[in-house]
């Protein structure tokens, strides 16, 4: 897999997440642990999209 694949990939997993975390908080009684959980799977992901785009080009 290409760098270039990676980000796209990461991209696209962050977007899903967020997608789900806003889905999650919409509902009536919505779960929080499971809130956590997604955002902490986004941070992940948004703190290795920052590392990729720092390091040597």
């Amino acid at each position: 897999m290409s760098l270039h694949d990676r980000v796209e990939s990461l991209k696209a997993k962050h977007a899903a997440l967020e997608t789900a975390i806003q889905s999650e908080t919409r509902r009536p009684l919505p779960d929080t642990s499971q809130i956590h959980d997604l955002k902490r799977k986004k941070l992940q992901i948004k703190d290795e999209l920052s590392r990729i785009g720092s390091g040597p080009h």
